[in-house]
C-alpha cells in the first residue's frame, strides 16, 4: 500500500532540544510562577511528574487533561482547581521564555512543507502531555504553524500517551488512516519508532537529537537527519 500519511514527533524532532534539560528548566519557570501563590517549588515539580505519570498510564477512558488534574487534586485538594488559571496563564505567556532552551533547524519546516506539496497528509504526533496553547507555541518555535498539520495531539483531546501503541491507533483513527499507509518520524527509538511499530506503522528514526535509552543497534532501521528522511521518502511508493 502506498504511503499517504506522515506523522511527526515535535520535541527533539521538528524542534531540536535535549528533552530532559528542556523539562527541567521550564519546570523552574513554572515553579517560579506558582511560588507567590503558596506552592513550594520542589513539591510542585514532584506533583507535576506524578500528574505526567497519570497521563502516561491513561487507558483511553478519559482525556489526558482529566487524568492530570485528577492526580493534582489528589495531591493538593480542591485548591489546585481554583488555581488552574495560573497554570493556563503560565502556558499562554511565561512559557514563551522556554524557547531559549530549544534549538532551531530550518530543515524541519522545509521537509514538512515539501511533504505537503507532494500530496502527503501530515499530522503532528507529539506526546500529548501539554495543553494546546503550549503545543501551538512550540510548533511556531520550529518555524511552522499549527495549520500546517491536519491533526495535532494535545492533552485536552487525547486519551493515551506514548509509548502506548494505542496512542498511535488513536491518531490513525482520527486521520482515517491505515498503519500500512503511514510513517512515523521521531527521535526517540522507544516512544516513536518502536511504539509506532507495535501499531503496525513504519518508522524513520531522526538522529539529530537521538534518544536510544537501551543503546540498541539502529543500523537496520531507516534513520538519519532531514536530508536522509527526504531521500527515504523518495524511495517510498
Amino acid at each position: 500500500m502506498s504511503l499517504k500519511y506522515l506523522l511527526f514527533d515535535l520535541d527533539g524532532t521538528l524542534l531540536p532540544m535535549d528533552n530532559d534539560e528542556f523539562t527541567r528548566k521550564y519546570f523552574k519557570l513554572l515553579a517560579a510562577k506558582l511560588a507567590p501563590h503558596g506552592y513550594d517549588g520542589a513539591q510542585l515539580v514532584e506533583a507535576i511528574w506524578s500528574g505526567v505519570a497519570a497521563m502516561v498510564k491513561n487507558d483511553g477512558t478519559r482525556t489526558n487533561e482529566a487524568a492530570f488534574w485528577q492526580r493534582m487534586t489528589e495531591i493538593y485538594g480542591g485548591k489546585i482547581l481554583g488555581d488552574k488559571g495560573l497554570f493556563e496563564d503560565f502556558y499562554a505567556h511565561d512559557f514563551e521564555k522556554a524557547r531559549a532552551f530549544c534549538g532551531f533547524n530550518a530543515a524541519a519546516a522545509r521537509v514538512v512543507r515539501r511533504a505537503k506539496e507532494r500530496g502527503y497528509r501530515v499530522a503532528l504526533a507529539t506526546n500529548p502531555l501539554f495543553p494546546r496553547v503550549a503545543t501551538d507555541m512550540r510548533i511556531r518555535w520550529a518555524g511552522l504553524e499549527p495549520e500546517d498539520f491536519e491533526l495535532v495531539t494535545t492533552y485536552e483531546d487525547s486519551p493515551y500517551c506514548k509509548p502506548n501503541p494505542d496512542y498511535y491507533r488513536y491518531v490513525l483513527a482520527r486521520l482515517g488512516a491505515s498503519p500500512e499507509e503511514s510513517l512515523m518520524t521521531g527521535n526517540d527509538l522507544g516512544e516513536d519508532v518502536r511504539a509506532a511499530g507495535r501499531a503496525g506503522i513504519r518508522g524513520f528514526l531522526l538522529t539529530d537529537c537521538l534518544i536510544n535509552r537501551e543503546n540498541e543497534d539502529i543500523s537496520a532501521l531507516p534513520h538519519g537527519g532531514f536530508d536522509e528522511l527526504e531521500a527515504f521518502l523518495d524511495t517510498c511508493p
